[in-house]
């Protein structure tokens, strides 16, 4: 891949990965570390709702500031402000003060501060990457983003067979540490900004009026969090039931993020003209793959059905990441990613209540099969809806997925190469 020979863009992908390898493996710590503080479930969903729910309420205006002034800075203040809450964290843990109170409050300011790193990391994309070459860029991070989030939780058995839970904080730790220490090598020249600076509340109000007049936008965003709440926690809470052993569990789980991986690995090489509508079609393949899950006997049955899901996961955001990047103006890229951040981490907060209530209703085979069929329906509509929003589009408007002055706005030309 000729972006990784770029030297800010590689930075950008090790810096990534890294962070998101202390991520998955911090997921997995806290998750460990309320289990064993309690033996309560409970305690569990708690830490788990307690890392999403501030994502979605601080994401959209805190994403202001990654439009308004450096997005560069503002990621490493945030990665350095990470690392001294989880240095709190593991001296708590050291003296034994670190309760399930504590850890939640832990859990949420992380989460809170980190709340504007993805949108300005997304796009800053746009500052260090050709504008011709976005989808390579955004598949080509997803590949670090998935492969090093699916990495992280399987260190955490030998960080706590041969050191503690304090090792697996520190760990987390120092890959902010390399997080902030790539972001500051990158050299990027900051977005001039128009005079007359807006106030936030001002901003955030211009921003929803960009995402506004990018209809097709909306479309994807809207249909991508719906999607995601009506059938993400069937990944996790439906598939324990399914398989209902941890070994088979956790080795399904791998194949599904190994294939994620290469799904996204495979969109980094490809071309596609029409972002928006791969970006929604996508889920009805998810859908399609999805639905015989509840019915599987065999666990290489399964694991052909997440192989394929997990292909077609990649194509539900890396499209939408670039359709975003090139239909918003560069002054409100990152409220947009914001919104669509907010949104991902709301699905994922009641998505597993959802499972959970679906399956006690309906029986673990209807709900997959319910599960499935939602996606389907759910596809199908929002390419219904990405079809009315070009014939109703103006001419000489930008057609969807299209972005301005591109090949494929002019009619008689070869078709043009996605952004």
């Amino acid at each position: 891949m000729s972006l990784l020979r770029d030297r800010d863009f590689l930075l950008l992908f090790l810096g990534q990965a890294v962070s998101r390898f202390g991520d998955g493996l911090y997921t997995a710590a806290t998750a460990w570390l309320a289990w064993s503080l309690t033996k309560d479930p409970t305690a569990v969903a708690v830490v788990s709702v307690a890392a999403f729910a501030p994502a979605f309420l601080a994401t959209f205006v805190s994403a202001s500031y990654a439009d308004r002034y450096d997005r560069r800075k503002l990621m490493i203040a945030t990665d350095l402000a990470r690392v001294a809450v989880v240095a709190v964290a593991a001296v708590l843990l050291s003296l034994g003060l670190l309760n399930l109170p504590l850890l939640v409050v832990t859990t949420a300011l992380l989460a809170l501060i980190g709340a504007p790193f993805a949108p300005a990391r997304n796009a800053i994309v746009t500052q260090i990457a050709p504008a011709d070459r976005l989808q390579q860029a955004n598949g080509l991070l997803q590949v670090a983003f998935r492969a090093a989030f699916f990495v992280g939780p399987l260190m955490l058995a030998p960080l706590l067979a041969y050191g503690s839970l304090r090792a697996a904080l520190v760990v987390n730790g120092l890959t902010f540490l390399g997080s902030a220490g790539a972001v500051a090598a990158i050299r990027v020249t900051r977005p001039v900004l128009a005079a007359g600076q807006a106030g936030l509340w001002a901003d955030l109000a211009a921003g929803l009026k960009a995402v506004r007049a990018a209809p097709d936008v909306i479309v994807v965003i809207v249909t991508f969090v719906l999607a995601l709440a009506l059938t993400s926690g069937f990944l996790t809470v439906g598939l324990v039931v399914v398989v209902g052993q941890g070994g088979r569990y956790g080795l399904l789980l791998g194949v599904a993020g190994v294939a994620e991986v290469a799904g996204a690995l495979l969109l980094a090489g490809l071309r596609m003209r029409r972002l928006a509508l791969a970006a929604v079609l996508a889920w009805a393949l998810l859908g399609i793959f999805r639905a015989p899950l509840g019915i599987v006997t065999s666990t290489a049955g399964a694991a052909v059905l997440l192989i394929a899901t997990g292909l077609a996961s990649a194509l539900t955001d890396i499209p939408l990441i670039a359709l975003v990047q090139q239909r918003i103006p560069s002054h409100h890229l990152a409220k947009a990613l914001g919104l669509w951040e907010a949104g991902v981490a709301g699905a994922l907060a009641v998505s597993p209540f959802v499972a959970s209530t679906t399956i006690a209703l309906t029986g673990v085979k209807d709900a997959f099969l319910l599960s499935g069929a939602a996606l389907v329906v759910l596809a199908v509509t929002a390419a219904l809806t990405l079809a009315r929003t070009a014939r109703a589009q103006r001419p000489g408007q930008l057609r969807i997925g299209v972005p301005p002055g591109s090949e494929a706005e002019q009619p008689a030309v070869a078709p043009e190469s996605a952004r």
